[in-house]
């Protein structure tokens, strides 16, 4: 019996081996008896961020299905398991837990909101595994801990733009109005807009702010309207189309500027006419010119069944990010911290742009201005960006 009993051990001892993981080591394989390196992806894929969710869902399905076509990475086929953060934080950091605590998963790509990161940053910090936001722009985020990372750029660079470039030179406007989501991130946003505005100096009349899934803008709106502004600047993703819809049932001929959404196909959609004129900025805007560029958003748009804004492309920059990290480990054991150590030190051409790490874990990035003209966002040409 006791000899019984001690095979039995060494054979479940031995299944453990092949099929998970110990002290963050892989030792996965699939069905196929191939191995197996394998991410979790954090993402709002209902509520009000689901576009966005989505689009982090579909992107990064389709930089795994290449990287595998092609032969993996390191004698590895990656995969990925997707969670509902739902826009909650407490949501994101339960499940960001779970991933922390399951050692078959190397490194978490997500969540969509700096908030949610920054909740997060602790619990990934604890469990030693990479979390690597594609959108997380909150100049406080990527240095909460050596495992937060960011490829969107942060709201200290981004915000003082939309201030001094967009409203004061391009616009040429003196008085401008803001309504923000009241996140961390929205209060960043418009506290470096603030910055940027005093720069220039570039009057805040009024200011408002809300909660997360508010649905009713009104009597927001009705106070920015008495101060009379010449612009509105929404600071938010999900409920734009909602403050835009509102905005053009008071009547209100106030030029709508965004700061956060980038140029989601959603807001025309749900907007039509009122949201001809529109200014939003963004980091990356698809070149017609640019075969692989276009035939990447045709595949997209196939699957999705929207047209992809830049939060996407960065979903699928992370993979790749992630896959070069794991070849920079060649022989060695692939392990969370290897793989964070080696992603800090990563360089990429993404298909979003050229991706170097700062020493805190975030990326510099610049910018373009974007507007809805006919119903469809354009970039607006022949504007120096480089200059005040």
């Amino acid at each position: 019996m006791k000899k019984l009993l001690s095979f039995l051990l060494v054979v479940v001892i031995a299944a453990g081996l092949v099929t998970g993981c110990s002290d963050g080591v892989v030792k996965n394989k699939n069905a196929e008896g191939e191995k197996v390196i394998k991410f979790g992806l954090l993402a709002p894929l209902t509520g009000t961020n689901a576009e966005y969710g989505k689009g982090f869902e579909i992107a990064t399905a389709m930089a795994i299905e290449e990287i595998n076509k092609a032969g993996g990475v390191n004698g590895y086929k990656l995969d990925i398991e997707v969670a509902d953060s739902k826009g909650d934080q407490k949501e994101s950091s339960d499940l960001a837990r779970k991933y922390g605590d399951d050692k078959e998963i190397m490194a978490i790509i997500g969540d969509f909101t700096s908030g949610a990161c920054m909740a997060n940053a602790p619990i990934v910090d604890a469990a030693g595994i990479v979390q690597l936001s594609p959108t997380a722009s909150n100049p406080n985020y990527a240095g909460m801990s050596p495992y937060t990372f960011s490829i969107m750029g942060r709201q200290d660079a981004e915000a003082p733009f939309f201030a001094k470039y967009i409203i004061h030179k391009y616009l040429g406007m003196k008085n401008v109005a803001l309504i923000y989501i009241n996140s961390d991130w929205g209060v960043s946003s418009r506290d470096n807009f603030v910055k940027g505005a005093e720069e220039v100096g570039l009057n805040i009349v009024a200011e408002a702010n809300y909660v997360q899934d508010e649905k009713d803008f009104s009597s927001l709106l009705l106070k920015l309207k008495a101060a009379n502004p010449e612009a509105v600047v929404i600071f938010d993703q999900g409920a734009v189309p909602q403050v835009v819809n509102q905005i053009a049932a008071l009547d209100w001929d106030v030029q709508i500027c965004a700061l956060g959404p980038g140029t989601s196909q959603q807001i025309i959609e749900l907007c039509g006419e009122n949201a001809e004129g529109l200014i939003t900025s963004t980091p990356f805007f698809f070149n017609p010119e640019d075969e692989k560029q276009m035939a990447w958003k045709q595949e997209f748009v196939k699957r999705a069944g929207f047209e992809p804004t830049v939060h996407p492309v960065m979903a699928y920059d992370c993979v790749y990010l992630l896959k070069n990290a794991i070849e920079m480990i060649g022989d060695g054991e692939i392990t969370r911290d290897a793989i964070r150590d080696n992603l800090q030190a990563t360089e990429i051409d993404g298909l979003g742009g050229p991706i170097k790490f700062s020493e805190a874990g975030d990326i510099s990035r610049s910018y373009l201005i974007c507007a809805v003209e006919s119903g469809k966002f354009v970039v607006k040409e022949g504007y120096d960006y480089s200059k005040e």
